[in-house]
């Protein structure tokens, strides 16, 4: 089985999705939208394929042969592959999708889905992924660097240290944490974070929920006794350097 690519300028996805009418529609669609798009038919080949290119998107399945789809997910984190992942599934249970957002997706979708709101959905994560590595682009050179506790944040090179080690984040996390540290003490509801950070209006408060969890384990000595990543009863979080 080998990977199939449609050619057209904008960005590299990857679909990582078995039902071929499913990926072959998304593949024209996305190529209609101005984009390039890679389908893998299997959790193996996908992660073979994320070995060889770089991509700026991935969307994929849960429901997928040799490797399902958070086996995929998990594979790549653990590997520092921190490239957003928009997690397609057929199962809408709360388990599945606390499962993807807790190993690092960066949005869920339920089949079926409408087409506008997926390539909407899309778009929306493509301009909050600001990835900068060597071979797509220079880091920025604002040399915005803050620190708190042990930790240090670098937004120019997007680069956290806790204690002189690094700390490898996702997309989403990093983007959590900076949106914090530059705005110390103050309270934000999971509504206005939602905005803020993930440039949507609406969605599920436990977005938020598992995205500060996550922050709190990295971050804090105590994860049950946070000192940095506040819970505010009724009103949302505040960060405390």
């Amino acid at each position: 089985m080998t990977t199939t690519t449609t050619t057209a300028p904008g960005r590299e996805i990857l679909i990582v999705e078995d039902d071929e009418a499913i990926a072959t529609g998304l593949s024209l669609n996305l190529r209609l939208a101005g984009h390039n798009a890679t389908i893998a038919a299997d959790g193996e080949l996908a992660l073979t394929t994320l070995c060889d290119r770089v991509f700026d998107l991935v969307l994929l399945d849960i429901n997928l042969p040799r490797r399902n789809g958070l086996e995929v997910l998990s594979a790549m984190r653990d590997a520092g592959n921190v490239v957003p992942v928009i997690v397609l599934s057929a199962r809408d249970g709360e388990y599945d999708k606390v499962a993807a957002l807790r190993l690092g997706a960066d949005d869920y979708v339920t089949k079926p889905f409408a087409l506008a709101e997926l390539l909407a959905r899309i778009d929306a994560v493509l301009r909050r992924s600001q990835a900068v590595t060597a071979v797509l682009e220079p880091p920025t050179l604002d040399g915005e660097v803050t620190r708190f506790a042990d930790v240090i944040v670098d937004n120019a090179q997007r680069t956290v240290t806790r204690g002189g080690e690094p700390v490898k984040l996702t997309h989403l996390e990093f983007e959590l944490l900076w949106f914090f540290v530059r705005h110390p003490s103050q309270v934000f509801g999971r509504n206005r974070l939602l905005a803020h950070v993930w440039g949507q209006t609406a969605g599920s408060p436990r977005t938020i929920d598992n995205f500060v969890g996550q922050l709190r384990k990295r971050f804090e000595v105590d994860a049950e006794r946070p000192t940095h990543f506040i819970t505010v009863r009724g009103s949302g979080y505040r960060f405390d350097p």
